[in-house]
């Protein structure tokens, strides 16, 4: 997954943010949006090894769009914001989807949709003051990829073998940890807004006037 939200502060060595489209970790990027729709159509009507197979280039996608941006120097705008709405995308339709088939808990979907709510607000919160989506923390960005790996391994543990044993075993640490991370990234997230609006409160701006990064190129939404 990619890229960072916001555009490096100096002494950062990364590439920087562009406004180009026609990219190759784009064309990742909308491709994954795609098969969201495919995979939906997929669990719903059973044919569970091709979901598998479908989350599995999800997840894979998910990790090579952003190395080749970083590699390519193609870190873009749109990157930012394609990447983690494609993500949100796949873990809000799977989480729907497995919890339809009686697969996992319907705690597990509330609890993960009410950080993505908690976030909802306070990107407005933060947009509204002037300030750009805070920067992506590691947490966020391992708590994602957890929930992605864990996702097919809890569809294949409906399988009656040994192989649905291990799955649901290895499926379940990698969703309790994802939804750890989640929510301790979340945290950090908003700890990090708080401080840009109490350093904007501190600083008293005349009113109407643009917070301190409102000039900067916007970044993806938190992971």
């Amino acid at each position: 997954m990619t890229e960072q939200a916001q555009q490096p502060v100096r002494g950062d060595h990364q590439p920087p943010v562009s406004t180009r489209i026609l990219t190759v970790p784009n064309a990742i990027s909308f491709v994954r949006l795609l098969l969201v729709p495919v995979f939906a159509v997929l669990i719903a009507t059973g044919q569970d090894g091709w979901a598998v197979l479908v989350l599995g280039v999800s997840g894979a996608s998910d990790w090579l769009d952003g190395v080749l941006a970083r590699r390519l120097g193609q870190v873009t705008r749109l990157g930012q914001l394609l990447d983690p709405a494609a993500d949100r995308l796949f873990i809000a339709v799977t989480l729907v989807g497995l919890v339809w088939r009686g697969v996992v808990p319907l705690w597990l979907l509330v609890v993960i949709l009410a950080r993505e709510v908690v976030l909802g607000v306070m990107l407005i919160v933060l947009g509204r003051a002037g300030f750009p989506p805070p920067q992506v923390h590691l947490a966020g960005k391992a708590g994602t990829f957890a929930l992605l790996y864990a996702f097919p391994l809890l569809l294949i543990a409906a399988w009656e073998s040994w192989v649905g044993t291990v799955a649901e075993v290895a499926g379940w640490a990698f969703a309790l940890w994802g939804v750890g991370l989640y929510w301790f990234a979340g945290a950090l997230y908003l700890l990090q807004a708080r401080r840009l609006l109490r350093g904007r409160d501190a600083t008293s701006p005349a009113p109407g006037s643009r917070g301190p990064d409102a000039g900067d190129e916007p970044g993806g939404a938190p992971a």
